[in-house]
């Protein structure tokens, strides 16, 4: 069953922040959904995926990622 997560994402500054955050996310097996809002600096995940693997995903790609709990 597939859950939603959000992440607080620090560093971003442009689209071009959002697309390079989005493809990192999007890599990750069983990632059904991502949507990056700059103005919020919020992450929306969707899919079969631990938050600690879109946490590193976002870190290897240069920004910096918070899990939000509910």
């Amino acid at each position: 069953m597939s859950e939603q997560n959000f992440f607080r994402i620090n560093g971003m500054k442009c689209g071009g922040c959002v697309a390079a955050i989005e493809k990192a996310i999007k890599e990750l097996d069983g990632v059904e959904a991502v949507e990056v809002d700059l103005e919020t600096s919020m992450a929306s995940v969707t899919g079969n995926v631990s938050g600690d693997a879109v946490v590193a995903a976002v870190d290897a790609a240069g920004f910096n990622a918070t899990l939000v709990a509910d």
